[in-house]
C-alpha cells in the first residue's frame, strides 16, 4: 500500500508501493474487488500495448521517467526500463480534507467523495472522454519510433506514449472503482475502440486522425494536447473530489507532451532559419530553395498548424451547450483556472461575449455565461497557444526573416460548433463551397506537402546526432550529455 512521508520541504509526501503488481498511492489492498477487477483489466492493457504501443522497440532500454510521488519535489526517477515492464500505476494528488465545491449549484458544500447518484451518467461520460484521448494518442504515434530524427526525440516520443498509458489507468481507477458494472464495461471498450478504424473508433474526431511524420507529432503535442491541459484543468476544478485528484497529478506529466511540441517546433523552425541564413535565401516562400536544403519550410509549417489548431478547436464542442452549462451547474467541470475568477462562481445573471456569423457578418453577441462555458475555455485555449507561437515567431525575428506564424481565424476549417457550416479562409473571408475547395490549400497541407515531410522522415539512431531538418535541444533530458544514450537500440 502506500505511505506517507515526510519531504525535505517539510510537506507530505505520498509514495508509492512500487512492490505492488499496480503500484498505487490509494491504498488498494484495502478494496480487494477493485484490485482483483484491475488485475484481471491489466492483461489486457498490455495485450493492447503490445499490439498498438510504439512499433518495433517494445524490447528497447528507454530512459524514461516515472513517477514515485505526488510531491512536486522530486516527484519522479529516471532510469532504464523496456515499455512494456514500465511501472503504469494509480497516482492521486493529496486529499485536502476541508476542499469544498468552487462552483455551481453545489458551491460551497463539501467536495464529493463518492459520485452523486443524480450526475452518476453525465459523471461517467466526462470521464469515459478523457479516457478515450489517452489510448488515441498512442495509437496514433504507434510508427513514429522508426523515423526518430534523434534518439532524444524517440525518447521524448515514447515517454510521451508511455504517460498517456498512465493517464489511461488513471481514468480506469475511477471507472471501475466509482461506477460498477458500467464502469468495468467502459473500461474494456476503452481498449477495444481505435484511432481511425472505420467501424470502432476514437470518440473526437482529432484523435482519428493520422500522425504519420514528426512535424505532425510535434503539432499534435502543441495543439491537440494543449486542449488536454485545458480539459483537464477543468476537471481538476470538479466537485467530485476523486476525479479532481486525479487531473491534478496528471497535469504534472501533461506539461512534458506541450514543452515536447512546444520546442519540437521551435527546433524545426530554428533550424530551416539557420540554413536560409547559411544559404544567403530571404524570401521564406521560395519553396524549393528551402526544401532543397533538407528543412521544412516556414509557410508548410504554417499549413501544418492551421490544420492542427482548427481540428483541435474543434474538441471543445459547440461553444454555446447545455450539455456543459449542465456539467457546471452541477459542479463536475468547472472553467479554466476557475478559483482565480473573479465573479460568483455560478453565474446566474452573467453574460459572455461569444463570435457568431450573422447577416453575413461576425459579430460578438452577448450570450448567457452559463452556457457559454466552452465558448470561454475555447478562447483561453486560444490565448494559450498564442505563447507558444510568440516564441517561434521570436526565432524567426531573431534571424531576420520576413515571415511570423499566425493563428488562422476562429472559424477556420470548424466542423463543430457555431462554424460548422461554414468555409472560411485563416483571414476570416467566408466563400461558398465551391470557392473553398478551389482555394483550401492555400491554408491547409497538400498532398505534395505531406509526401514531402514522410519522404524527409529519415531515422537518425547515433548518439547526440540530428536529423538535418531539426536543431538540437538546448539542454538533454535529465541534464545529459548531448551524446547520451536515450534508447538503447
Amino acid at each position: 500500500m502506500s505511505t506517507t512521508t515526510e519531504s525535505m520541504t517539510g510537506q507530505t509526501t505520498f509514495e508509492v508501493d512500487y512492490s505492488e503488481l499496480i503500484p498505487n498511492n490509494v491504498d488498494l489492498n484495502s478494496d480487494r474487488a477493485l484490485k482483483r477487477a484491475l488485475e484481471k483489466w491489466q492483461p489486457n492493457f498490455l495485450d493492447w500495448w503490445k499490439e498498438m504501443g510504439p512499433e518495433g522497440f517494445q524490447a528497447k532500454e528507454v530512459y524514461l521517467r516515472t513517477a514515485v510521488g505526488v510531491d512536486k519535489a522530486g516527484w519522479a526517477k529516471f532510469g532504464y526500463v523496456r515499455m512494456p515492464e514500465y511501472r503504469w500505476g494509480i497516482l492521486l494528488a493529496p486529499r485536502d480534507e476541508n476542499r469544498k465545491i468552487a462552483f455551481g449549484k453545489h458551491k460551497g458544500e463539501p467536495a464529493w467523495q463518492e459520485v452523486p447518484g443524480e450526475y452518476r451518467a453525465m459523471l461517467r461520460r466526462l470521464v469515459v472522454i478523457q479516457g478515450d484521448t489517452e489510448p488515441a494518442s498512442v495509437e496514433q504515434q504507434r510508427y513514429l519510433g522508426k523515423t526518430a530524427p534523434s534518439l532524444y526525440d524517440m525518447r521524448n516520443l515514447f515517454q510521451v506514449n508511455v504517460e498517456e498509458g498512465r493517464h489511461l489507468w488513471a481514468m480506469v481507477y475511477l471507472l471501475q472503482k466509482y461506477f460498477g458494472r458500467d464502469g468495468r464495461e467502459e473500461a474494456e471498450e476503452l481498449l477495444r475502440r481505435r484511432s481511425g478504424n472505420a467501424d470502432k473508433p476514437r470518440i473526437l474526431g482529432a484523435f482519428n486522425e493520422k500522425t504519420p511524420d514528426w512535424l505532425s507529432f510535434f503539432m499534435f503535442t502543441q495543439f491537440t494536447d494543449r486542449d488536454g491541459k485545458m480539459q483537464l484543468e477543468s476537471l481538476a476544478q470538479s466537485g467530485f473530489d476523486p476525479l479532481s485528484r486525479t487531473c491534478r497529478f496528471m497535469l504534472m506529466e501533461e506539461s512534458f507532451h506541450m514543452f515536447t511540441g512546444q520546442t519540437g517546433v521551435g527546433r524545426t523552425v530554428e533550424k530551416t532559419c539557420q540554413m536560409m541564413n547559411e544559404a544567403g535565401i530571404t524570401d521564406p516562400y521560395d519553396v524549393e530553395a528551402v526544401r532543397a536544403l533538407g528543412v521544412i519550410d516556414l509557410p508548410t509549417i504554417q499549413r501544418k498548424a492551421n490544420f492542427h489548431m482548427s481540428v483541435s478547436r474543434d474538441l471543445f464542442g459547440a461553444e454555446v451547450s447545455t450539455n456543459a452549462a449542465n456539467a457546471f451547474n452541477a459542479g463536475l467541470k468547472g472553467r479554466f483556472h476557475e478559483i482565480d475568477l473573479e465573479d460568483d462562481h455560478q453565474l446566474t445573471n452573467d453574460t459572455y461575449s461569444v463570435v457568431r456569423y450573422k447577416n453575413n457578418a461576425f459579430i460578438e453577441e452577448e450570450v448567457p455565461a452559463l452556457s457559454a462555458i466552452n465558448a470561454r475555455l475555447l478562447d483561453d485555449y486560444i490565448n494559450d497557444c498564442q505563447r507558444g507561437i510568440d516564441r517561434w515567431n521570436r526565432v524567426i525575428e531573431k534571424a531576420g526573416i520576413d515571415f511570423r506564424v499566425k493563428q488562422p481565424h476562429k472559424a477556420f476549417n470548424r466542423r463543430i460548433g457555431e462554424f460548422a457550416d461554414l468555409n472560411v479562409s485563416t483571414e476570416g473571408e467566408v466563400m461558398d463551397s465551391e470557392t473553398w475547395e478551389s482555394r483550401k490549400y492555400e491554408w491547409l497541407p497538400t498532398e505534395s506537402d505531406l509526401k514531402f515531410l514522410v519522404d524527409l522522415m529519415h531515422p537518425v539512431t547515433e548518439p547526440g546526432k540530428f536529423a538535418s531538418w531539426i536543431a538540437p535541444p538546448k539542454v538533454g533530458v535529465d541534464q545529459k550529455p548531448g551524446d547520451f544514450e536515450y534508447v538503447k537500440l
